[in-house]
């Protein structure tokens, strides 16, 4: 506070001067924000006399700098405002006391937005129970093989899963359902079924060129009716094929052939037409499929397959997982209760949900998420299946915006006994039973691709709401963009489809995690080699640092070693990194922005890269510690982010899942001796003057151990830095540099080839004399004086002056020439 001279009198007189206490305390508040409450140690007399006015320190929170100034004071003087005693600021005169503490001011923490589908805006995520979270995820129809378009989306809730529960450290809870029930299921069994059970009857080749006529006619038909370009394209492509294939065949039935060689073409037409028969097939024979374990086989095969494909993506499995076939019960009793409650109605064995009603109730709205598109009649029979869209179906609606929560069977189609007959579930009503059943009333977050807002989302909130009778059953809706291939929608018709496996054959599934982390997860994502030679670089940018870290840190060192003298370099850097990290805290607050932390990240490195070379062209080593730091928040976060399997405790692993950490802790030791090792031959090789022995040292670098796993990088003047890199990635850096050293040699050998003919050239033009350079232009001059030098052009007209200044200066550049290349002659150089 002020010492006894009094120089804050002035300001306490002004306060003591106001009447009303109340404004009195306030300003004096006011005054004391603007100063320090202790100035050595003792008070000064306006001190005194300004705390006698107040009775008690002031109960409102807004008075808080007064009211720390108040038991300060009071401390000291010890005694209360009114005590007449002079003898408490005397005696605090010697006694030492602590001054008052203030807490820092601070900023505003960032909250985590979430993009939310029922707002379409970025909304503050708030769970409904703490740190809890439920969240349900639409799972895949598995009747075929998992593609790129289901990797968009499990890969993009992967992600999104891993940074709200190792980031934010939310406690989720991640359902997933696996649709096994569905009319394209249902189709694509009864199409198998049949076409092994036609295949096992072996037809002769008359007979399977007859079904295959009678196949394509109902195929034709479809053709002719199909309007879609590109779907029409894709059915062209297979009438041909099948007719291309049949030709053949008739002929070796006219002609008789051998049945060995008749044979061959049946198995060509069977391969070609079998999509065709298998709709011929079903359509004939479908209805006397009636055995449900068909309808269970392939789906339980798919599904199977689809859970490899996740592993091998690494995506985290689900905590619980639900399969339609198996919650048929808690369905038929979700139905039920939708009916008991006003919103559903029975229908020749059928069960559809009233959306006029709900739509009309107080507090319930149909449409929650894509209004404008109730009423989308093709939207809505898609959502139906294409086994119930007949005619008599879509009769016993009553309104066309309605839409099946339960379905009678028809023959040839999966059926469980219900109230209102052997039936099915509808599609939607799925997943509304088994999340109710899992997640209550009311779940924090639900997840799906963008194309299922309408009208699959639309009409699970619907009849979940309905069932629940309330208005809240998903908090936050979460939808992952579309997926193109090279700029187009990926479709067989387009012959663009690609399966992850497929994908995974051409990158692995750390480059196709970054190429998705490296996009927002709600916007659409072209698959093309642009996107993935953008995820390469990144990761072959990110291993070089962690490489080069690594190396550093395998440097020989004494503990005290570890900790060194921070310069300028390392606290700028120091403050980048925090600032960095914050940046990319704000960026995942901000919707789970992986894009821009990737941008962070990689800003972050190309600082500690830069940082490095500077320490290296010094000659001075870099602060290990530091750099490890970097180097362990980044591994860090691209483990969040499943970039990194567990194993890996600093950068990429290395040999594959597992191997990491014993493979490089075992054989690092010993490459170091043989670097070292090396590096010594090469020492002595160079002081001996022994090439043999340096092109030796070479090819163990650039061609033995590359071929294990490992890189050497020989530097001037310094220590070689050894590294262990995945083989393919250093095999195929080997071919890449062997391609550059090829451009560089061919582009060589052209320079000096040019450079040659350039020579050549300057050598015959210097030959000719100058008296004879423009004889030989008869087609431009017809007369020439004593030297050579033209006079008339062809026309016998006299050359203007400017014409003929010209043809001087060219003839006496060629008479210099000429006379250099005599020169040479007489010096015996040119021949």
């Amino acid at each position: 506070m002020a010492d006894s001279s009094g120089e804050q009198a002035p300001d306490y007189r002004s306060i003591l001067s106001i009447s009303d206490e109340a404004a009195r305390v306030r300003a004096l508040n006011e005054h004391l924000s603007t100063r320090s409450y202790v100035q050595g140690y003792s008070l000064s007399q306006a001190d005194v006399a300004v705390f006698r006015q107040l009775p008690a320190p002031p109960t409102d929170a807004r008075l808080f700098h007064v009211a720390r100034w108040f038991r300060h004071v009071q401390a000291i003087l010890g005694g209360a405002p009114g005590s007449s005693d002079p003898r408490g600021l005397q005696a605090s005169k010697g006694r030492r006391v602590q001054p008052p503490w203030s807490p820092p001011a601070g900023s505003e923490p960032c909250r985590l937005r979430l993009y939310n589908s029922l707002t379409r805006n970025k909304e503050v995520f708030i769970p409904q129970n703490g740190r809890r979270v439920t969240w349900y995820c639409c799972g895949p129809t598995v009747y075929d093989a998992s593609h790129m378009g289901h990797a968009r989306s499990y890969i993009s809730f992967d992600i999104l899963r891993r940074v709200l529960r190792d980031y934010f450290k939310y406690d989720v809870f991640y359902c997933m359902n696996i649709t096994d029930i569905d009319d394209k299921i249902i189709r694509r069994a009864r199409q198998h079924c049949l076409f092994q059970r036609y295949l096992e009857r072996r037809p002769c080749a008359a007979r399977l060129l007859e079904d295959v006529r009678a196949a394509l006619k109902p195929f034709s038909v479809k053709l002719n009716e199909t309007t879609d370009p590109d779907k029409r394209q894709m059915l062209e492509r297979i009438q041909l094929a099948v007719q291309l294939a049949v030709a053949p065949l008739e002929e070796a039935v006219r002609s008789e052939l051998a049945s060995e060689d008749t044979d061959r073409r049946a198995q060509v037409v069977l391969a070609e037409a079998k999509d065709l028969l298998s709709d011929w097939l079903d359509a004939t024979l479908g209805s006397g499929v009636t055995d449900n374990s068909i309808f269970s086989e392939l789906p339980k095969f798919w599904e199977a397959e689809f859970h490899k494909d996740m592993a091998a993506l690494n995506v985290l499995p689900p905590d619980v997982l639900t399969r339609v076939s198996e919650y048929v019960p808690e369905i038929v009793n979700f139905v039920q209760k939708i009916v008991d409650n006003g919103y559903g109605y029975a229908a020749n064995g059928s069960v559809y949900f009233d959306t006029a009603k709900f739509a009309s109730s107080e507090g319930h709205a149909y449409g929650k998420l894509v209004p404008e598109a109730v009423g989308d009649q093709k939207a809505l029979q898609e959502g139906e299946g294409d086994l119930s869209v007949s005619a008599d179906r879509l009769s016993e609606k009553r309104s066309p915006s309605d839409f099946a929560l339960w379905k009678a069977s028809k023959p040839g189609e999966p059926s469980w006994p219900c109230p209102w007959g052997k039936g099915r579930p509808g599609w939607h009503i799925e997943c509304s039973a088994m999340a109710g059943t899992l997640l209550g009333a009311s779940m924090d977050i639900h997840g799906g691709g963008f194309d299922l807002r309408f009208p699959h989302h639309d009409n699970e909130l619907a009849q979940s709401e309905a069932y629940f009778e309330n208005d809240c059953w998903v908090r936050y809706f979460l939808h992952t963009g579309h997926l193109t291939i090279a700029g187009c929608k990926m479709s067989k018709s387009l012959k663009n489809f690609i399966t992850i496996k497929d994908a995974l054959k051409q990158h692995s599934a750390r480059q196709l995690r970054l190429a998705f982390l490296m996009h927002s997860w709600r916007d659409t994502l072209d698959y093309s080699s642009n996107t993935m030679e953008s995820a390469l670089q990144f990761e072959k940018f990110m291993n070089e640092f962690f490489l080069n870290v690594k190396d550093l840190l395998r440097a020989p060192g004494d503990p005290t070693g570890q900790f060194e003298k921070w310069e300028d370099e390392e606290a700028e850097l120091n403050a980048s990194f925090y600032d960095k990290k914050a940046a990319v805290h704000a960026a995942l607050c901000d919707n789970v922005d992986t894009r821009t932390v990737l941008e962070e990240m990689r800003a972050l490195v190309g600082q500690c890269n830069l940082y490095m070379a500077a320490r290296k062209a010094a000659r001075r080593r870099p602060n290990r510690a530091l750099l490890e730091s970097v180097a362990l928040y980044l591994t860090h976060m691209l483990k969040i982010f499943g970039a990194i399997e567990e194993e890996s405790s600093l950068g990429f692993p290395v040999g594959g899942p597992g191997t990491s950490l014993n493979l490089e802790a075992t054989v690092m030791p010993y490459l170091q001796v043989l670097s070292d090792f090396r590096e010594g031959v090469r020492k002595i090789a160079r002081e001996k003057k022994v090439p043999e022995v340096l092109q030796l040292s070479d090819a163990l670098r650039d061609d033995v151990l590359p071929e294990l796993g490992v890189r050497l990088e020989d530097h001037e003047g310094l220590q070689t830095v050894v590294k262990l890199v995945d083989r393919q990635t250093l095999l195929k850096e080997r071919e890449e540099k062997k391609r550059a050293e090829e451009d560089k040699r061919r582009k060589r050998e052209e320079a000096a080839r040019k450079k040659q003919e350039q020579e050549a050239a300057k050598l015959a033009k210097m030959r000719i004399p100058p008296s004879e350079m423009f004889l030989s232009e008869s087609d431009k001059y017809s007369k020439f004086d004593e030297n050579g030098l033209p006079t008339h052009d062809t026309e016998g007209k006299e050359l203007s002056k400017g014409q003929a200044k010209k043809l001087k200066k060219l003839f006496e550049a060629q008479e210099k020439l000429h006379k250099e290349y005599l020169q040479m002659v007489q010096n015996g150089s040119p021949k």
